[in-house]
């Protein structure tokens, strides 16, 4: 499995849930690049959560490992998530904007999404590492 991925937010929940296949990844990963579009995703969770807190003290943990490294949006990503709109629209299958946002830091930082959701595989800017839900 790669060592260097772009992280979506449904793979991030699922660590949390301790699923052993992202677990495994995510142990052995060199470079995990969270793109602030999964941060904001995932503090709107916790906003909504009981344990807000503990959501966010892990999350806290979670950025400071070596490997995790928070992917800005900047100019260059902008472009890109104009290209993969357009590509889209063209191909009549829109997606939401988060996901295209997500798709356009990793295809930025040269890496594959590691997610849960379907959606990515129709982003051919992108490789996409779709983890099967049990």
């Amino acid at each position: 499995m790669t060592r260097a991925f772009c992280l979506d937010t449904s793979a991030y929940s699922e660590f949390k849930r301790g699923r052993a296949e992202i677990v495994e990844i995510i142990s052995t990963a060199i470079r995990i690049a969270v793109p602030v579009v999964v941060l904001g995703e995932l503090r709107y969770g916790f906003l909504r959560a009981k344990q807000k807190d503990k959501n966010e003290g892990e999350l806290s943990s979670f950025l400071e490992h070596p490997a995790v490294e928070i992917v800005d949006i900047d100019d260059r990503t902008a472009a890109v998530y104009a290209e993969i709109m357009i590509q889209l629209r063209k191909a009549g299958t829109p997606l939401a904007s988060n996901d295209v946002w997500i798709s356009a830091a990793a295809a930025t930082e040269g890496l594959p999404v590691v997610t849960y959701d379907n959606d990515f595989s129709r982003i051919q800017r992108i490789s996409a590492i779709v983890l099967q839900s049990e």
